[in-house]
């Protein structure tokens, strides 16, 4: 598990670490299970805000793929091919304002 924060990047900290841990569950460097560092280790070690990891985890779980077991910590979950491709489009529709009927039927479009 290496993750690396660009500072130079336009792409904000919490979006690439939320970017390459999703990269690393999907091709399996981040095995299901796997215990993630708690938020507070995790900013010591990329030298960031104890809030910006906490975003990223919490982007993290709400597309599935890590899970919080409270104190017990967070892990990454099982994660089922496409899941992670899925989850990204979920989140640039919802940034470009769109709801769920108007993004399936735009799914169902290119799917075809």
């Amino acid at each position: 598990m290496a993750f690396t924060i660009d500072s130079g990047s336009s792409e904000p900290p919490f979006e690439q670490l939320r970017r390459q841990v999703t990269e690393q569950a999907t091709d399996g460097r981040l095995p299901a299970g796997h215990h993630l560092p708690t938020v507070r280790a995790l900013a010591d070690t990329l030298g960031l805000a104890p809030n910006t990891v906490a975003k990223a985890y919490r982007a993290l779980e709400t597309s599935g793929v890590v899970e919080t077991h409270g104190r017990r910590g967070t892990f990454v979950a099982s994660i089922e091919p496409g899941d992670a491709a899925a989850a990204t489009y979920v989140r640039a529709a919802r940034d470009q304002g769109l709801d769920l009927d108007r993004a399936l039927r735009m799914i169902e479009r290119h799917w075809a």
